[in-house]
């Protein structure tokens, strides 16, 4: 492994006719190299890892995620309990927004502090 001496890259061999030079892919310096083409073969390799892909259909979505409850009105059906969680919607600066899931209907609305 040898670096370019103007940039710092890593000179990379290449063959050029019976020769074989290192050449910087940054800054394009050139060097002999003290191997002979023969005893080099250039190539590119990849440890590409197979990944598992999961699929999460939507009625196993409201089981992977525990929100806490709370005692809040539904405005849609009346029911008496919700789920409920904060988050950050405008500036950094403003009280974040309050957002209610009814654990009976599912419907979702938002209360602002």
């Amino acid at each position: 492994m040898q670096f370019c001496k103007k940039c710092g890259n890593l000179m990379m061999p290449k063959k050029k006719g019976g020769k074989a030079i290192l050449v910087c892919g940054k800054c394009g310096a050139i060097i002999s190299a003290n191997i002979k083409p023969k005893d080099f073969k250039i190539g590119m390799s990849s440890n590409k890892r197979e990944e598992e892909i999961i699929v999460v259909e939507k009625k196993q979505e409201s089981k992977m995620v525990t929100y806490p409850k709370t005692a809040q009105q539904c405005p849609k059906c009346e029911n008496d309990e919700a789920f409920w969680w904060m988050q950050q919607t405008r500036a950094a600066d403003e009280a974040p927004t309050r957002f209610y899931k009814c654990t009976k209907c599912g419907h979702t609305w938002r209360e602002y502090e």
